[in-house]
């Protein structure tokens, strides 16, 4: 395969949702961290299991009749089904890739109905053959018109076959641009989620707002939010090094978006830039996908890791995550369970719900769904709100020994307006009194 086929890949992805246990990454309101494991590259015994719901092997190639050319090595991928099994994680096989810009099996394929159904039982055997738990299409790219209708028949037949077996089905999708509408918005209802392929773009390379603009834009074409799985680059662009390569060079390159490196200016993402990706993403998509899982580091340097502390709300310190109690027992809630930044912090009856599961961060922070208790400002009655966390004076908090929860940027202690008790009773700050509605019981 060509460097720009490994580069270039997304995933549709099939997975089992009654044979398999659950993912073994518990992510808030079914957040997704899918990763690529390619055939020609790295260790399954190095992956992550633990922090990934899905891993996508890739590639096999279908034949213009419809069949499938020979998976290769099949030892490799046998092995990662098992170790993902064992660790809760649906895998998936792969079909298609960049291939060289060369589609034309795809397209006699999908534009024929005999062939589509020898399509279609060639993935269902496949899946069976090596217990997998679903597939990832990947073709790049069906055109607007004719091709793309054709693609739309083979999704929906997919869909059928896929779904009536308890597998998901996904497809990975150009970032932007005209190519796009070969995807027509039927197809959105064929798939369980589309990985938007938001890299080998942007200047600098897959930068924040060119990425967040990619998911966007096929949002606004209908697809809901819950479908739509940003895609993250673990290499740099122009010259593919990978994260891994690039943190070796020189280990502050971890924090950074672009180095100089093989004579020119490289741009990846860096762990900010992946933590403020999946932190857009916690609030306003279904996940985050990488290519991949061989080009991430080890250790506290991680993509990986990176992705998944920030969609759990950190590394929680052990014994310190629960609800926080306050005046008559209630809990400190999240509004609606919603993690979209500005959502109100409130009283509530207790129920147990991640609206009310906190972490007491090692770096100050009270975490939950993925973000951080902040203040809209420093004055008595600025509000508790949730937002992303970003390490500013609005999110730090010091547990007092009379109870009381007092932010040092403002001076101010956490407060329940009125004082009241009453089910969403809005949170603020105000002068510290230690009165019953600025009495707080963290998680023990």
């Amino acid at each position: 395969m060509s460097m720009r086929t490994r580069v270039l890949v997304g995933a549709v992805v099939l997975a089992t949702t009654t044979l398999v246990p659950p993912a073994s990454a518990d992510l808030p309101n079914g957040f997704r961290s899918v990763g690529y494991m390619p055939s020609w590259s790295g260790s399954v015994n190095s992956i992550q299991y633990t922090k990934l719901t899905h891993i996508n092997y890739a590639f096999a190639l279908p034949n213009s009749n419809g069949t499938l050319q020979g998976i290769p090595d099949t030892g490799k991928l046998q092995q990662l089904v098992s170790l993902g099994h064992n660790n809760g994680v649906k895998v998936s096989l792969a079909i298609g890739g960049w291939n060289d810009g060369n589609d034309s099996a795809f397209e006699a394929l999908a534009g024929n109905a005999n062939s589509r159904t020898t399509f279609v039982n060639s993935v269902v055997n496949v899946i069976n053959q090596y217990n997998l738990d679903g597939v990832d299409i990947d073709w790049e790219y069906p055109d607007p018109g004719a091709s793309g209708n054709n693609y739309s028949a083979l999704m929906q037949q997919l869909s059928n076959a896929m779904h009536s077996r308890g597998k998901l089905l996904t497809a990975a999708v150009v970032s932007e641009g005209g190519t796009a509408n070969g995807v027509q918005p039927a197809v959105f209802g064929y798939v369980d989620w589309l990985n938007i392929m938001a890299y080998d773009g942007g200047s600098p390379h897959a930068n924040y707002d060119w990425s967040i603009n990619s998911a966007n834009f096929w949002k606004s074409r209908g697809l809901p939010a819950a479908k739509t799985v940003l895609g993250v680059p673990f290499y740099s662009r122009p010259g593919y090094f990978t994260y891994s390569q690039l943190v070796a060079m020189d280990p502050a390159n971890a924090n950074r978006d672009c180095t100089t490196a093989g004579g020119a200016q490289q741009c990846y993402n860096g762990l900010p830039t992946i933590k403020r990706k999946t932190q857009w993403a916690m609030a306003n998509a279904g996940g985050i996908m990488n290519w991949e899982l061989s080009q991430d580091t080890s250790g506290s340097t991680s993509l990986v890791s990176a992705i998944y502390a920030t969609a759990t709300g950190g590394t929680p310190p052990t014994g310190r995550t629960g609800p926080i109690t306050g005046i008559a027992g209630k809990c400190v809630d999240v509004a609606a369970a919603n993690s979209a930044n500005g959502t109100a912090v409130q009283l509530w009856t207790c129920n147990g719900t991640d609206a009310q599961r906190w972490t007491v961060g090692t770096d100050g922070t009270l975490r939950a769904l993925g973000k951080c208790l902040d203040l809209s400002g420093t004055a008595n009655g600025a509000v508790a709100r949730l937002w992303d966390c970003t390490g500013s004076g609005a999110q730090g908090w010091q547990a007092q020994s009379n109870g009381t929860l007092r932010n040092p940027a403002s001076g101010r202690c956490l407060d329940a307006t009125g004082p009241s008790s009453a089910d969403g009773t809005r949170l603020q700050i105000w002068d510290c009194f230690a009165s019953s509605n600025q009495v707080w019981q963290l998680p023990v």
